[in-house]
């Protein structure tokens, strides 16, 4: 082989081993800090939300943490203290329980 075709291959390779580092270590980021800054403890309509997160604390963050995307497309991090927050959690797991035992 040419000396010249194997540099700018190993060259190819190293630009892309490079590039495909850095973006899982960018999406490692996101994943390995807390998402929530503020609490948002104001009661919302269930009808207005679209979807719920649940994370719970871990060693990306001491926090557990509840984001609820709206239908408008916001997402908003609830407080997990709130009453009607945990009541709607509840109603979610509850569910979600009675989903997964139906289809058994």
């Amino acid at each position: 082989m040419n000396g010249k075709l194997v540099v700018a291959i190993l060259a190819l390779f190293l630009i892309y081993a490079v590039v495909s580092e850095g973006m899982s270590l960018a999406r490692m980021g996101n994943e390995l800090r807390c998402q929530c800054i503020d609490l948002h403890s104001k009661f919302i309509p269930p009808r207005n939300i679209r979807d719920v997160k649940l994370t719970q604390s871990g060693p990306h963050c001491q926090n557990t943490e509840i984001i609820a995307t709206l239908k408008d497309g916001r997402e908003v991090c609830l407080d997990p203290t709130a009453q009607w927050v945990k009541i709607i959690i509840k109603a979610i797991l509850d569910k979600a329980q009675a989903n997964a035992e139906a289809k058994r």
